[in-house]
Order: structure tokens, then C-alpha cells, then sequence
């Protein structure tokens, strides 16, 4: 028992001398109870809305005043013509827009009844129910409150439209998650184990040794992947396509080439995490745990963005696969071109550029 003892006293100095595995053991879960209990969440605020009041007279008006005074809802653009509807969407200034019709009061008092539409943007089918819920939840109140005193109650019919997802399919959201979430894993996961294999078997000296400079050993390790990573993209989207029906609406070599950025991008974060890993269960580690969790909460993939606190949206501008999920969406179901995603491309492309200089300099440094 003694020496059982001593060996299990043993165990515990190894534990708590090694930094790594405190973090995990004792860090990891304070980390993911925190996210967890503030991304995931069934209530929305903010929500960005534009509004068409055909008609301009008081109830539409007051109407409009207690949509925006309801905090889940903020004036993102006031339109006049339907044409400047799916230019709201395409451009992400606005998630649903509200259409009051014409003679909406003299419609109520002469007719007791009117009519407002509901048009959201559906490409995120869980967001676009959400804010039809809230949005038909407070225009009923509304108009419950103002006609309590009536004789004959007024009737409002609200009426529903989606833009590029009529059925509300889930799977026209996770396609385009699911490969951003793949593909970083794929990429980064089996570049940074395959470089620290080498470093882990002593193999890495003898390729540095070798006639080949560093950077060709590292575009070497790499390009394989390139390729792997990029064949894995185009099944993703010929299985959405041909088992779900998820559609190419846009260019289908522009979304080749954002593909193929995104890969570059993450095959150069494998290349820098295998510059800070020491061994194969190491890069495991840090590839799971620093790529594959804050892609699932933090990117849109599965919970909106928008009913985040401040400080996890700000951390989510700086996860790649959150910029890359809205090119996809975009050209695959909104059928936008350049024009629209070029900001978020540009964001990549910088993260891209930062991280392959990253990795180099770490690399030229272990080789000192």
C-alpha cells in the first residue's frame, strides 16, 4: 500500500506540474458551461428590420413605434418598393421585413380587418421562425390592447412569406455548417498531426537535412491535403445537392475559390499548431478543442449569432468558419455574386495571409 500510495502521490505531482492538462482538466469546464449557458438560447434581440408602410397613417405608425420599442427589434432601413426587399437581404442589412398595406386604418375601422406581411430571410430556417414568433407575438398584443374598448374586434391578419427557403429546410442551414466545420477539422487536424508525427518520430531532422528548404518540406506536408480537402468540399456540395435539394443558386467556381481560400486557411493554422505541439495527442487536443468547439457556438453554425452577449460576438469575428458560412450562404442560396461577399472574403483572405506568417516564423524558430 505504501508503495501505492507513493506511486499514486506520483501521479498527482506529474498532473499538476503539467500546465496543459490543468487547463484541460479544470479550465475546459468552467469555459464550456459559460458558453453553453450564454450561446445556447431560444430568445432573440436586435433583430434587424425594415420596414414598408404603405399606408403611413396612425395605427401603422404606432404599430411600427411598439415593434421597435419592443427590444427585440431595431430599424435597420424604411423601403418603398418591393425590389429594395431582396436588396436588404442579399446585402445582411436586415433579417425580415415588415409590409403594412395600403389604407391599413381605413381598412380596420371601416372593414375591421387588414392585412401585414411577414417577409424573412429564411436561409437561417431556425432564426426566420424565431423572429416571425416574436414579430406575430407582439403585433397581437398590439392590436389587442388598442381595440379592448371595440365592439367588434379587429382582425389583423398576419401573413407569412420566406425568401430562399419557402419549406423552412433545415438542411439548407447545416449544409453549408457542416462544411465549414469539415473542413477545418480535415485541414487543420490531419496537417498539424502529420508535421508532428515527423517531429515525434525524429524523421523531422532528416528532411531538414535533406537538400529540401524548409518551406518546400511544409508545401510538401501540405499540398496533399489542399487537394483531399478540396474534393471533400465538392462532395459535401454534390451530396446537398443531389440527397437534399440544397440548391447553387450563384457562381459555382466563385464558391470553388472561396472553398479553396478556406482550406488554405486552415490548412495554415494545422501547419502553425504543429509548430507549438510536441506530440500527435497534443495537436489532437489543441485542433478539437481550439477549432471544432468554438466553430460549433461561435460561427452561426447552429445558434445565431445576434442573440450572443457583446464580448462572444466580438470573439466570434475572429473564428474563420463564421465569415466562410456566410459566403456559402449566400451564394448557394441567396445567388449572390462578389459584389456582396467581398468584405468577408477580404477577412479571410487577411486571416489566411496572417497565419501562413505565423506558422513560418514559428517554424524558422524551432529551427534556430
Amino acid at each position: 500500500m505504501k508503495r501505492f500510495f507513493g506511486f499514486v502521490k506520483k501521479e498527482f505531482q506529474h498532473i499538476f506540474r503539467d500546465v496543459r492538462t490543468l487547463v484541460i482538466l479544470f479550465g475546459l469546464p468552467v469555459v464550456m458551461i459559460i458558453l453553453f449557458g450564454y450561446v445556447v438560447t431560444n430568445e432573440i434581440k436586435d433583430v434587424d428590420v425594415g420596414i414598408w408602410d404603405k399606408s403611413r397613417d396612425q395605427v401603422s405608425t404606432e404599430a411600427i413605434q411598439k415593434i421597435l420599442s419592443s427590444g427585440y427589434f431595431v430599424l435597420a432601413e424604411t423601403i418603398d418598393h418591393e425590389e429594395e426587399i431582396e436588396s436588404l437581404f442579399k446585402s445582411g442589412k436586415a433579417k425580415v421585413v415588415v409590409v403594412f398595406e395600403d389604407s391599413f386604418e381605413k381598412r380596420l375601422l371601416r372593414e375591421n380587418r387588414a392585412a401585414i406581411k411577414l417577409i424573412t430571410d429564411a436561409s437561417d430556417a431556425n432564426s426566420a421562425m424565431l423572429v416571425q414568433t416574436y414579430l406575430q407575438g407582439v403585433l397581437a398584443n398590439y392590436f389587442k390592447s388598442v381595440n379592448q374598448a371595440g365592439t367588434i374586434p379587429w382582425e389583423v391578419e398576419i401573413k407569412s412569406r420566406m425568401f430562399y427557403n419557402e419549406e423552412m429546410t433545415g438542411v439548407y442551414m447545416f449544409v453549408p455548417g457542416l462544411m465549414a466545420l469539415i473542413l477545418m477539422l480535415i485541414s487543420a487536424l490531419m496537417t498539424s498531426v502529420t508535421i508532428t508525427r515527423e517531429k515525434e518520430f525524429g524523421t523531422m531532422e532528416l528532411l531538414l537535412a535533406s537538400p529540401l528548404r524548409p518551406r518546400e518540406i511544409i508545401l510538401g506536408k501540405v499540398t496533399p491535403y489542399v487537394l483531399l480537402s478540396f474534393i471533400n468540399a465538392m462532395t459535401i456540395i454534390l451530396l446537398g445537392f443531389l440527397v437534399f435539394d440544397v440548391p447553387v443558386v450563384g457562381s459555382l467556381w466563385l464558391l470553388m475559390l472561396e472553398c479553396m481560400l478556406y482550406i488554405t486557411l486552415a490548412l495554415s493554422l494545422g501547419v502553425l499548431i504543429s509548430t507549438v505541439s510536441k506530440t500527435q495527442q497534443m495537436a489532437m487536443v489543441f485542433s478539437m478543442l481550439g477549432l471544432m468547439l468554438p466553430t460549433i457556438l461561435l460561427s452561426g453554425f447552429i445558434f445565431p449569432i445576434d442573440n450572443m452577449p457583446g464580448i462572444l460576438q466580438w470573439f466570434s469575428t475572429i473564428m474563420p468558419a463564421r465569415w466562410f458560412i456566410v459566403v456559402v450562404k449566400n451564394i448557394m442560396l441567396k445567388g449572390t455574386g462578389f459584389a456582396f461577399i467581398w468584405k468577408e472574403t477580404l477577412i479571410l483572405l487577411g486571416m489566411t495571409l496572417l497565419f501562413i506568417l505565423a506558422a513560418v516564423k514559428r517554424f524558422n524558430i524551432r529551427l534556430e
